[in-house]
């Protein structure tokens, strides 16, 4: 899952939220002392949702459909359109509306700056400008997220290519991740509550 799921996972606890965003960022596996406690919880409730979706019989459906074209960019490419389709459809999965929620993570952010890794403080502005959380939700919104990571990768990604793809197999991919969404979204619950 990308940057909306993993935030919306974190059951509105500020901390939890910051370090479920922050997760792909930290490197290293000794947390303790480097971050309060909840956050710390949070870096670790992202790495338990990245693992539960890399294994899921449904994503892996979904990556295997992308998967000759675009090799192990693929799971990349499914985390986009999970989001997109989470964007989407984000008034069944939250009370808030989607671009209450997007503008207070971003003040979350900017007021816990102090706290962030280089890299989520250098992407933060862009992210902010370009309002991604909310933009997710049309594909236009995903080709410019995927055609600005296709720009970063050192192999030919391919992945400015991907929004055809998802528009192409558009039915497909949202029937997915709504047989997925509810499974992670449990997942996420159970392990917030018994860690």
């Amino acid at each position: 899952m990308n940057f909306l799921a993993h935030v919306h996972l974190s059951a509105d606890d500020e901390q939890l939220m910051i370090g479920n965003f922050i997760g792909d960022f930290v490197k290293g596996g000794s947390l303790e002392g480097r971050y309060a406690p909840q956050i710390i919880k949070g870096i670790e409730l992202h790495r338990a949702i990245d693992h539960y979706t890399d294994n899921h019989d449904v994503v892996k459906a979904s990556k295997n459909r992308l998967r000759p074209k675009y090799r192990h960019y693929s799971g990349v490419i499914v985390d986009m359109y999970y989001d997109h389709f989470l964007s989407k459809n984000w008034e069944a999965y939250h009370h808030l509306p989607l671009s209450a929620f997007a503008n207070q993570f971003y003040s979350l952010l900017q007021s816990n700056e102090h706290l962030l890794p280089a890299g989520v403080l250098r992407m933060m502005p862009y992210m902010i400008r370009g309002n991604w959380l909310v933009n997710y939700s049309k594909t236009e919104g995903i080709d410019r997220a995927l055609t600005g990571m296709s720009r970063r990768t050192t192999f030919d990604s391919k992945m400015d290519e991907a929004a055809q793809d998802l528009v192409k197999n558009y039915e497909s991919f949202e029937e997915e991740f709504k047989l997925f969404f509810p499974s992670l979204k449990q997942f996420s619950e159970k392990w917030i509550a018994s860690n």
